[in-house]
């Protein structure tokens, strides 16, 4: 810190400090000099840390404050807890809290807040539902937004909602709490069902709600929905800042509609890395490989440096296109430099890529060795993603022992047991196959059922496999059977390997003609005009047997069909797929 020639004020030196070490000195300073700061200055630099990018500041200010007994006042502490929140320090809140109280201020308000955010920020949840619930007679609508974000926050998902269905009065904030909190936690449905509450509810729309709206589209490939959220940004006169603008490209990619996330990613001004990451991961899940590639490039040319989800994006279009030596490649260039300069050491999703990049092309070995190599241990999803590989390309030794370290590692993953209970019955080993499933059923795991949704004339329909729930279920049904006879003419025979062992064939073909995506399909067929598209997202890898299905049935009734399912997408269109078979 440079020295100083001319008298200066307390205050004029905290308001040209940059960081706490700076901090630290003009304390020094101040004490050998004896400047003073009165109560006001102090809050006014602690708000300051407090706001910036170095929260931490403002505590170690507080010290300060305390160890020359400067008296506090009820504006000293929401700026300290705020910066508490910034920080996740809990320790740090449950002290200022007890201080608060100590001084008298805890009947206000504005503290009650402060200390709520503080807490729930912290991973200090109980301490704030015990806070929430003391002080009933302070609750205003921010009390009750701060503790259902809390919750929301800490995974308690039921206790928000409930809190939600009680508050009293709610504003835009409390809806939007809400959406973004189901979105966040998974509750994709949830969240559309808030949002077109909060639309019946007459509240203004922001771009941090629709924002969160949008993402629940993309993950149910809620189209429609998507569209109408677009054509609201239209109507309003909104902005399309690099926030909506990248969650707009992220919508109509995972929706399938790579062309309209083209047309709004050229409209965004200021594109950020986040923007450049959508369009690369839009290809990647579209198994365009090359176009990934050129996009990547052509964000290096306009200066843009590649993050960490911008690398996982470009391996994932390799391992999805079959691209080995580009994907070797540019692994590499992450290890050793970074790419073109830019350093990131790969992460586990990268590694994770790399396996999976290795294990589709057959290269188990060389999947292996990269495995023993990473620098962090390798998670059962890394494993998994090999097991599946070992299955596609018949290593069955390998994959039984792959199998049984999965099992081990993720005792709780009902889809670890199918697998190797599959490769068991592959080897014709059916005895060890039964008690695959047997180890499953006695340890209280069950396989994540097959679910598929389908956007119909707006409304999200949503079918599980073997589910006979549905209001239209019979319909489905019998419009199945007309299907299936259309299916027959064509030469069609049902692949049933890797079915329930203890089913006849005649079983094993009507549980995969009630897979979900089946479902879904037969409801479309039943509501949609001849000709028009079909678009499905499925939560599980579709199997063999419905990718087969489904070329036929884009032939047979002249019908594109788009499918996404947990990895990519699936363009069917006159009896072929867009993957070529290689997903």
């Amino acid at each position: 810190m440079a020295t100083w020639h001319v008298p200066l004020t307390a205050e004029a030196l905290l308001n040209g400090c940059r960081s706490s070490e700076e901090l630290e000195q003009i304390q020094a300073h101040m004490l050998k000099t004896g400047l003073v700061l009165n109560t006001f200055k102090w809050n006014t630099v602690i708000r300051r840390y407090a706001n910036s990018n170095e929260p931490e500041a403002a505590l170690i200010l507080y010290t300060q404050m305390q160890t020359q007994s400067v008296p506090r006042n009820t504006h000293t502490f929401p700026f300290l807890l705020k910066a508490c929140s910034n920080l996740s320090a809990f320790e740090e809140t449950r002290q200022i809290h007890g201080q608060v109280i100590k001084l008298g201020f805890g009947s206000q308000v504005h503290a009650t807040n402060a200390i709520l955010h503080a807490y729930t920020s912290s991973g200090g949840v109980n301490y704030g539902r015990h806070l929430f619930n003391l002080s009933t007679n302070l609750h205003d609508t921010v009390t009750w937004n701060t503790m259902i974000n809390g919750y929301m926050k800490c995974g308690e998902i039921k206790k928000a909602t409930e809190l939600f269905k009680m508050m009293p009065t709610k504003n835009a904030i409390s809806w939007t709490v809400m959406v973004s909190g189901y979105v966040q936690a998974g509750f994709d449905m949830e969240a559309l069902e808030v949002f077109q509450k909060m639309q019946a509810a007459d509240m203004k729309l922001d771009s941090l709600v629709l924002t969160s709206a949008l993402s629940a589209c993309s993950h149910l490939g809620a189209l429609d929905q998507g569209r109408w959220i677009h054509e609201h940004i239209n109507r309003s006169g909104m902005k399309i800042d690099s926030m909506l603008g990248c969650a707009l490209i992220d919508m109509y990619a995972k929706c399938g509609n790579m062309g309209k996330a083209l047309e709004i990613f050229e409209k965004v001004g200021n594109k950020s890395v986040h923007a450049w990451t959508a369009m690369i991961f839009g290809c990647a899940i579209h198994g365009q490989g090359r176009e990934a590639f050129s996009w990547f490039k052509k964000m290096k040319a306009e200066g843009i440096t590649p993050n960490q989800v911008t690398f996982t994006a470009i391996l994932t279009a390799c391992s999805n296109a079959g691209m080995v030596e580009e994907a070797k490649s540019m692994f590499k260039s992450i290890i050793k430099n970074g790419h073109e300069g830019h350093t990131s050491s790969p992460t586990i999703e990268h590694y994770g890529c790399m396996v999976d990049v290795l294990g589709r092309a057959g290269l188990l070995m060389e999947a292996i060795d990269l495995i023993k190599r990473m620098p962090v241990e390798p998670n059962a999803i890394i494993w998994g993603s090999l097991l599946k590989s070992c299955k596609i390309h018949g290593n069955l030794e390998l994959g039984k022992e792959i199998g049984k370290l999965v099992i081990e590692m993720n005792p709780d993953h009902g889809g670890r047991y199918i697998h190797l209970a599959n490769i068991h019955a592959a080897a014709r080993e059916w005895k060890l196959a039964a008690e695959t499933r047997r180890k499953m059923k006695a340890g209280g795991v069950s396989k994540l059922p097959g679910c598929s949704t389908i956007s119909v004339n707006g409304i999200v329909h949503e079918f599980v496999a073997g589910d006979r729930n549905h209001p239209e279920a019979d319909a489905i049904s019998s419009i199945w059977h007309q299907i299936a006879d259309r299916l027959k003419q064509e030469g069609y025979k049902p692949v049933t390997t890797g079915l329930l062992l203890d089913l006849e064939d005649n079983e094993k073909e009507t549980a995969i003609s009630q897979h979900s995506e089946k479902l879904a399909t037969a409801f479309a067929l039943i509501h949609t005009k001849p000709g028009t598209g079909i678009r499905i997202f499925k939560n599980l890898r579709v199997c063999e047997d419905c990718h087969a299905v489904m070329k036929l049935i884009s032939k047979i009734y002249n019908r594109e069909i788009v499918m996404r399912d947990r990895t990519r997408f699936h363009c069917f269109r006159d009896g072929k797929c867009s993957c070529a078979d290689y997903w």
